[in-house]
């Protein structure tokens, strides 16, 4: 995709004045059609979290004010605190002791789940830790969103936006897997497959997998592959995670991806 394609995209998506009216997104499009049962799940898996969305916290709110209970957490927030146990993460690399005598910290140990969900860049540590951690048995979901849809009240440049297009990390193309975006693609919302449910998508990216063990051999919006002892779910759309209708009931949409990418 070229850069003017891109910036032209980018203006379009945030509403600015030269575009076409926005389309209505959950026009035609059945939400999410399964839903996971973890009400009963005691205690609840632990989830590691690294984003660059506002899923853990409302932008533009003071954090002291948010740790004390006076706001609301995000939607997002909620869904994911239902079947899960979420802990933020800024880094999957270990972190350096500072006693240069102490072993360093690792954030995913004792981690069996990861999700990674339009992250704002993977260090090359991160990306050798995350092969690691998959290949020695971890289940990861990365979302990539090659063109995010979600609207942000923030001003180019300002460190709290999310990326609009997603960098794709190197891991990926070491799992097999690359990732294009058809820039001629319709803006509407339409549904893709994920084991026996649907969920909605818009403004996908498609990912083709070289693996022999994955899930489709064809360019879709969803792969999954096994590498090493672990398995990756990637999902080249974040459209579930930035918007409320698309998301279902109670965030069921993205209950329903996590079960799809980490249980049996």
């Amino acid at each position: 995709m070229d850069s003017v394609a891109i910036a032209l995209l980018a203006v379009c998506q945030w509403g600015l004045s030269g575009c076409e009216a926005r389309v209505d997104p959950t026009t035609d499009t059945d939400v999410v059609l399964m839903t996971p049962d973890c009400a009963e799940t005691q205690p609840l898996p632990t989830l590691g979290l690294m984003t660059g969305l506002p899923l853990n916290f409302p932008l533009g709110v003071d954090f002291a004010n948010y740790a004390r209970g006076e706001v609301d957490p995000p939607w997002q927030a909620k869904a994911l605190g239902q079947c899960h146990k979420v802990i933020p993460l800024d880094t999957v690399a270990p972190i350096a002791a500072l006693d240069p005598n102490a072993a360093p910290t690792n954030p995913l140990s004792n981690l069996a789940r990861l999700a990674i969900v339009q992250p704002r860049g993977l260090s090359p540590q991160d990306n050798v830790a995350l092969d690691d951690w998959v290949r020695g048995g971890g289940r990861l979901l990365l979302v990539l969103d090659p063109m995010l849809t979600g609207e942000y009240d923030l001003p180019l440049g300002d460190a709290r936006r999310p990326n609009a297009v997603a960098f794709i990390p190197p891991v990926v193309a070491r799992w097999g897997m690359t990732i294009t975006f058809n820039e001629a693609q319709e803006f509407a919302a339409r549904t893709v497959t994920i084991g026996d449910g649907e969920f909605a998508v818009l403004l996908t990216g498609e990912i083709e997998a070289a693996g022999h063990a994955c899930l489709r051999n064809d360019a879709y919006p969803v792969q999954q592959c096994a590498v090493g002892e672990g398995l990756v779910t990637i999902v080249a759309d974040a459209a579930v995670f930035e918007d409320e209708q698309l998301a279902g009931e109670n965030g069921s949409a993205i209950n329903a991806l996590l079960a799809f990418a980490y249980d049996d």
